[in-house]
């Protein structure tokens, strides 16, 4: 027999040996002798008291073996000889699109600009140190997108867009601890992603896939409203059936082929703002009401933040606990910053987007003439600023966090986590009034909320712009392309995900609608 309960544990419990087991008999009135195991099946932490509460959802197994094997599998063919399916960008929808793809028996075509993980690693040494930027091969584009290297973050919100649990365990199958399946608010880590990207392009290769990296595409070939080829940037000219468009939020380029060549396209929503990081240690100790540092036991602490400012909201965004500020820059000429943490999300700060909600309707009215583009060109604009004031590299222009909001020129600055370095900037003045005003106004109620983060000893730096794609691609309820049939737009790049795992559930959806289609 097995039944499923929930139990609490408070900290001085939680390190008691076999405490699951003793609660688990206690609850469910059944003898210790007759349990031959407690799985964990949910975890997560209730710290709005003093009183710090694991909450636990188990299952109880009574006088019955708990299976040795998981319950999941994937039936991968052989599709060497397959139907093609052509998939443009190798984030999580491309990568997801390509292995579903295989589990149908089609097969995958993959083209990505970027480098494989392990080449990836150079361009980025280059960029932290050197402020060299790769446009085809950085923080955005390669193996496995922008999500390689990042926290990893699991959670969203998107339950009804598809199988969440299916996505975790894909992730599990090919690398990824089980814990991913139990925590509340899942994370792999930066460090441990690539190794699990790695595994899931030698799946892909094992099973008849191809995946052709540093391979750009320029053009599309379109005849009566139907896509037949794409062009590379080598010369080739590839004819095609479907294509899964999975460029990602970045990929500025496909966005202005699509608008060059009439193909409808929108432009979209988003957020803009910046990132701001604190000592790990002030966020413990808010989140944790501690003082000093917080108990082993526990993670280092994240928070969700938001407010409505001049109907806007002002709200965090990609949270990262003891992480690391990183340069996202996908060309020279701006400064981008973001947000990544090791799995075991151990550095000596927390770093957060902080960002205001920009409506494309009512905030872009010196950007109307161009077009649908208008956003891109805004955001564009952003990011060259911050690289003027940040001095002409990869150093990022920063502000003490008081300072910012009193409108004063900070004369020195924290220590921060990003590596190409910080200038003093006046951050107040130079950022759009839209935007400064409502950060200005945002950060002190944040502060209201959390005692102790409205503080000096944080620092804000500039600019936190690529949240999501100020470019949407319509369309129709069959995923394809309102005007182009045979075309995909899918996951961040499309507007269609905000995060890996939406963005896998998408790539999934897209490749069983593209064959469905064909």
């Amino acid at each position: 027999m097995v039944k499923e309960t929930q139990l609490r544990v408070n900290l001085i419990e939680e390190r008691k040996e076999n405490i699951l087991l003793h609660k688990a008999s206690k609850q469910l009135k059944v003898d210790k002798k007759e349990i031959t195991a407690v799985k964990v099946l949910r975890k997560s932490i209730d710290a709005r008291k003093k009183d710090i509460i694991f909450n636990y959802k188990v299952a109880v197994y009574i006088n019955e073996a708990i299976p040795e094997k998981p319950n999941y599998t994937f039936d991968y063919k052989d599709v060497s000889s397959a139907k093609e399916i052509h998939i443009i960008g190798f984030g999580p929808a491309g990568m997801y699109a390509a292995l579903r793809c295989i589990e149908l028996g089609y097969k995958p075509i993959v083209l990505e600009r970027g480098k494989n993980v392990q080449d990836r690693r150079r361009d980025l040494k280059a960029i932290n140190q050197d402020h060299i930027v790769n446009s085809d091969s950085n923080y955005c584009f390669g193996e496995g997108g922008a999500g390689t290297y990042s926290d990893g973050k699991l959670y969203t919100r998107s339950l009804k867009r598809g199988d969440v649990r299916r996505i975790f365990e894909n992730l599990v199958f090919h690398g990824a601890t089980e814990q991913i399946l139990i925590d509340a608010h899942p994370h792999i880590g930066t460090n441990k992603l690539p190794k699990i990207i790695q595994n899931i392009r030698e799946t892909i290769l094992l099973f008849g896939g191809e995946i052709h990296f540093e391979t750009k595409v320029v053009d599309f070939l379109v005849k009566n409203n139907t896509l037949k080829a794409i062009h590379l940037e080598n010369g080739t000219e590839m004819t095609v059936k479907s294509v899964i468009l999975a460029t990602g939020h970045s990929a500025r380029d496909i966005y202005e082929l699509l608008h060059r060549k009439e193909i409808k396209i929108k432009a979209k929503s988003f957020a803009m703002g910046v990132r701001v990081e604190h000592p790990q240690e002030i966020i413990d100790q808010i989140q944790y009401n501690c003082s000093g540092e917080r108990d082993e036991l526990l993670p280092a602490a994240a928070y969700s933040l938001v407010n409505q400012v001049n109907n806007r909201g002002v709200y965090s965004f990609c949270m990262c606990p003891g992480g690391f500020i990183v340069p996202a820059a996908t060309s020279e000429g701006e400064v981008v910053v973001n947000g990544m943490s090791p799995s075991k999300r151990n550095n000596k700060f927390a770093n957060s987007g902080i960002v205001v909600e920009l409506n494309i309707d009512q905030d872009f009215k010196k950007y109307e003439n161009f077009g649908e583009l208008k956003g891109l060109e805004f955001q564009k604009d952003l990011e060259k600023i911050a690289f003027y004031a940040g001095g002409r590299t990869q150093t990022a222009p920063a502000q003490r966090l008081v300072d910012f909001v009193d409108g004063k020129l900070s004369t020195n600055l924290n220590d921060c986590s990003y590596q190409p370095g910080l200038k003093s900037a006046p951050l107040h003045s130079l950022l759009p009034r839209i935007i400064g005003s409502r950060l200005r106004k945002g950060f002190p109620e944040f502060g209201k909320k959390m005692h102790g983060y409205f503080t000096n000893e944080a620092n804000i730096v500039g600019v936190e712009s690529r949240t999501s794609s100020p470019v949407n691609i319509p369309r129709k309820e069959n995923l394809e392309h309102i005007e182009i049939k045979g075309l995909y737009p899918c996951g961040e790049g499309g507007g269609y995900a905000g995060g890996i795992v939406s963005a896998a559930m998408d790539g999934e959806r897209c490749a069983e609608a593209a064959i469905k289609n064909l």
